[in-house]
């Protein structure tokens, strides 16, 4: 009796175990469920309320499900709270939430928690991301009033901006001045960028939001770069240098507003908000055919190579980067079609026939692109395009490669080095591929024809220095008594920068200024 009852338990727990793996087996999975948010941040009347526009992602709001408001440590707020959701046709979502009255004006950032029974029971949790929620007027506790703009970036959890790998929580708010208009709270990310800049001690940073917002007037885009320009005692090297592109035909050229930076409190001094070079139909205006290409020395981007064409300090060759497209998007088909357009180009550059105006590198290269490029980097004495860093290219599907945008242009240009007294001349004819491209007479000839066509515009940009100046005074003023540009020589073999570091900010204005009008002299002379 006990063996007859040991066999029947025995056959009872196999049939048991079998039925669960058949049940395991038979399980649908279940649908997952993502919270998205249809906006950055929300602003709250005192006493009233607004609506956080959201969807579920791959499914509907399920039935019986629990909503609820958290702040990043996991709590319920106590200024605000959830009134209700409401349920669009078009699977859109809208939370309504009001103040509660028992505080004034705040800032806080928080998301949207959704708990409810799966198919099997089991009781599954999903969240959004952060957004700032604003209430009353803004808070703009210490900003300085320099005349300028003023962008506060306050970390989300209290650390600090230590990498330019890591992405960090913050929320962003602009004091508006000088005719540009302020912007309520916003939630973003931050993070450091730059590769020589990054190493000094005042850091340059990049600012991403959720979704696409204008900034100081310019046009709506996610990410945004805040430049130091910690070398330049002029604080305007950049500011000039777009200037000057502005004048000539490139595609694009980043468009900037000088500000002053609060990071979680501390003002950190001047700072350019600038657009990045990046693909976006309001900058680099591609399809997803074409190709965005940076040649960059620093030769530390994800798809990279040297094309033994060409000159620069680089014995390798000239260091061209894929930019965009990247990821998933960069198959290994477009990779190769990407380096075969730019070998095949520079193969016909260097070629015996290379002048033939239809079969020559005109029919590979935007040849007017390639002149202005060259002018503004000559104007402005830039010796960085015979040492490609921040030199970039592109490229429609099907078109020329097209020289363009200018980027970075703080480090070493508009010093006496390239002044007429230094009889310096010309400094970037024999920069990477314009070495061969000045070896056609006909190419030369065109460089002089539309440097004069373009001297009347140029002539202007003394005018916008002096504006800038008077811009810029008095955040110089403070700017200098927090941050030191002549502790950058050891970046540069023992000597400065820009050879003004130790300059009162007018004079190095008026330098600046100087070597301006003399490149141009030197140019209508030397062309």
């Amino acid at each position: 009796m006990y063996l007859w009852r040991k066999y029947i338990t025995a056959a009872l727990a196999c049939l048991l175990l079998l039925a669960c793996r058949k049940d395991d087996l038979a399980e649908i999975p279940e649908p997952v469920y993502r919270i998205r948010i249809e906006s950055s941040g929300v602003t709250l009347p005192g006493g009233g309320s607004a609506v956080i526009p959201f969807r579920i992602a791959d499914g509907e709001l399920p039935k019986d499900s629990g909503i609820r408001l958290l702040l990043r440590d996991g709590s319920e707020p106590a200024e605000f709270r959830l009134e209700g959701i409401e349920t669009g046709s078009d699977g859109l979502c809208q939370a309504r939430i009001a103040d509660t009255g028992i505080s004034g004006a705040y800032s806080r950032e928080a998301c949207l928690s959704l708990s409810f029974r799966s198919s099997t029971g089991r009781e599954v949790i999903i969240r959004s991301e952060y957004l700032a929620v604003n209430c009353g007027p803004t808070d703009f506790s210490g900003a300085v009033d320099t005349g300028l703009p003023v962008v506060f970036v306050d970390m989300s959890d209290g650390r600090t901006v230590n990498s330019r790998d890591i992405e960090y929580p913050a929320v962003m708010k602009i004091k508006g001045a000088g005719g540009y208009a302020g912007r309520t709270p916003v939630s973003c990310t931050i993070r450091g960028r730059g590769n020589t800049t990054w190493i000094w001690p005042k850091k340059p940073y990049q600012i991403e939001f959720r979704e696409r917002l204008p900034m100081l007037g310019m046009p709506a885009a996610r990410r945004w770069i805040l430049l130091a320009n910690f070398a330049d005692k002029t604080l305007m090297r950049n500011m000039v240098s777009m200037k000057v592109s502005s004048l000539t035909s490139m595609d694009w050229t980043p468009r900037c507003v000088p500000v002053e930076l609060v990071l979680d409190g501390e003002h950190r001094g001047s700072y350019l908000m600038i657009e990045k070079v990046e693909v976006d139909p309001e900058r680099v205006a591609l399809s997803p055919d074409g190709c965005l290409l940076e040649l960059d020395f620093h030769y530390d981007n994800e798809v990279q190579w040297f094309d033994p064409h060409g000159l620069s300090r680089r014995r390798t060759g000239i260091p061209f980067a894929i930019k965009y497209p990247s990821g998933e998007d960069l198959t290994p088909q477009r990779e190769a079609s990407i380096k075969k357009y730019v070998t095949d180009a520079a193969d016909v550059l260097y070629s015996s026939g290379f002048a033939d105006p239809d079969t020559g590198y005109a029919a590979w290269l935007d040849v007017d692109s390639f002149i202005d490029y060259w002018i503004i980097f000559e104007v402005l004495g830039n010796h960085e395009l015979g040492n490609p860093g921040s030199v970039y290219f592109h490229r429609e599907a099907g078109g020329k490669l097209i020289a363009g945008p200018c980027w970075d242009f703080d480090w070493g240009l508009l010093k006496l080095s390239t002044t007429i007294q230094s009889r310096t001349g010309i400094v970037n004819k024999g920069a990477i591929w314009y070495a061969r491209l000045f070896q056609d007479p006909a190419f030369e000839q065109k460089v002089r024809e539309r440097f004069l066509q373009l001297l009347p515009e140029l002539e202007t940009v003394p005018q916008f220095i002096d504006e800038s100046e008077r811009l810029l005074a008095a955040s110089a003023e403070i700017n200098f008594k927090m941050w030191n540009p002549s502790v950058d020589r050891w970046q540069n073999n023992g000597l400065p920068v820009n050879g003004d570091e130790n300059l009162s900010f007018g004079d190095a204005v008026a330098r600046l200024r100087q070597v301006y009008l003399d490149r141009l002299d030197l140019l209508k002379n030397n062309l």
